[in-house]
């Protein structure tokens, strides 16, 4: 039985969820599938106030999408009777995916957003069992106008700071929009930020953001991964810089920053329109530690080829020290590193298409799916 200082590692695919266990971030046990032939598209680890709760977005093609979630790693799952995200009547409007769960800080323990489709944020204030529709985002005068990218017509990075005033949301394809006042409120913040395929490149809004995250220990930055670009802002999304110089493609989806250490961020370049696959076809993760002045390029442990691309939310950071760093891609395999990139192994392979991933370091809990009988242990 896997005891203090674990990990929990949450692996959403186009057929189902997969959880992992491990003592040492080397060597794994894997259960499932829950919600199998299911999508699940996001995943939230909530650890706050001493327990470990598993939010799920799960879309059936049969019953819709709704948000399950688990206190006991994942034996047992519950949704509310009447679903966890409705839109209420006068929308006009119904669920399609719930693209981001995000639990709030440690000093707020039952505030969850949710980033859905069609263009919505949600939030819950009973630890994810029922979320509101945010008003001022939903009635918004932009909306009529914001697109969907590729993937669908989602908000997919929800960023919160400490004190709970100060929000942004990434949306594809609207941007980059902020809210000062808790989210009653929202201004679009895109100045410096590409849209290289409109007639007006740099318009108030309109971007296509494939990912925003922010530099836990600077105040006022954030960084962005673009359709075509990778930026930095240092006061608060009022205006945007890029940092691409030195990655081999400025394309790509994905975008970590470290929970700690400031100046500290993870991308994977991808070659951009019509390809969507590794530069050279070589997977690399690349890692910038003077908030994107310069890049090391991480690849020790990961194929040789691989032509799979690796999705916005197929990526994540965990808490411990030094930082493990995750992601999976499109053709099924899944990698975790115990030290922030420097090395990777195999955590998975040959699963559907993964979603996304998410982790956590548990503290005093079994392992995850420990009574199901068909755990593999995948060692290093």
């Amino acid at each position: 039985m896997a005891t203090a200082d674990s990990y929990l590692l949450a692996i959403g695919t186009k057929k189902g969820l997969w959880l992992a266990t491990s003592p040492d971030r080397r060597n794994w046990s894997l259960s499932g599938p829950h919600f199998l032939m299911s999508e699940i598209p996001s995943i939230g680890i909530d650890t706050r106030d001493g327990r470990t709760r598993i939010l799920v977005g799960v879309r059936s093609e049969h019953w819709g999408p709704t948000v399950f979630h688990s206190d006991d790693l994942g034996d047992t799952w519950n949704e509310p009777e009447n679903g966890a995200i409705r839109f209420p009547a006068d929308t006009d409007a119904a669920l399609e995916r719930v693209w981001q769960i995000y639990p709030d800080a440690a000093s707020r323990p039952g505030v969850v957003w949710a980033g859905c489709e069609p263009i919505s944020v949600w939030k819950s204030t009973d630890g994810g069992e029922h979320f509101e529709l945010n008003r001022g985002l939903w009635d918004h005068p932009h909306r009529g106008e914001w697109g969907a990218g590729y993937g669908g017509a989602a908000a997919h990075s929800i960023v919160v700071n400490p004190d709970g005033a100060n929000v942004h949301v990434a949306m594809s394809t609207g941007g980059v929009y902020r809210s000062l006042d808790g989210g009653t409120s929202w201004e679009p913040r895109n100045k410096g930020i590409s849209a290289y395929f409109n007639p007006d490149p740099y318009p108030e809004f309109g971007q296509c953001v494939h990912k925003i995250a922010a530099d836990a220990a600077v105040d006022g930055r954030l960084y962005a991964q673009n359709h075509h670009g990778v930026y930095r802002s240092d006061d608060n999304a009022e205006s945007w810089e890029s940092i691409a110089e030195g990655l081999p493609a400025d394309f790509g989806f994905v975008m970590l920053t470290h929970p700690r250490r400031a100046g500290t961020a993870w991308v994977i370049p991808l070659k951009a329109d019509g390809e969507r696959i590794p530069p050279g076809g070589k997977l690399a993760v690349h890692r910038t530690e003077d908030a994107g002045a310069s890049w090391t390029r991480l690849d020790e442990g990961l194929p040789a080829a691989e032509f799979n691309s690796v999705l916005r939310d197929a990526a994540c950071v965990d808490t411990a020290d030094p930082s493990g760093v995750y992601f999976g891609t499109r053709g099924g395999s899944v990698y975790a590193s115990a030290d922030e990139g420097d090395h990777f192994n195999e955590v998975a392979s040959h699963l559907p298409d993964v979603l996304c991933v998410r982790a956590a370091v548990v503290t005093g809990a079994p392992a995850a799916g420990e009574q199901q009988a068909a755990a593999a242990t995948v060692p290093a």
